[in-house]
């Protein structure tokens, strides 16, 4: 599915990361009964001081997630070593 965002094209069906920059500097259309600016941007300066906190934990759990995957790998390898019969041959 072909989608929008910002101007943007993405093809893989999920918008692309909406930064704390978009949120902070997004500007909304004048209405009669609008509403209050500064509730406006102090709203958005809470959404986007969460959103980048989001981002900043997204960041480190990938990073810790390799990690895991580095030491599942490096465990596997040395448990496959010590498994491995004295002659070598087939398991």
């Amino acid at each position: 599915m072909t989608l929008h965002r910002s101007g943007r094209l993405y093809l893989s069906g999920l918008p692309a990361r909406l930064t704390p920059h978009e949120v902070r500097t997004h500007a909304f259309d004048a209405r009669r009964s609008g509403v209050d600016p500064d509730q406006v941007r102090e709203f958005q300066a809470r959404v986007a001081d969460e959103l980048a906190e989001l981002h900043r934990r997204v960041r480190l759990l990938a990073q810790e997630n390799d990690r895991l995957k580095r030491a599942l790998r490096d465990w596997q390898a040395m448990h496959a070593r010590e498994c491995r019969p004295p002659n070598d041959g087939h398991w």
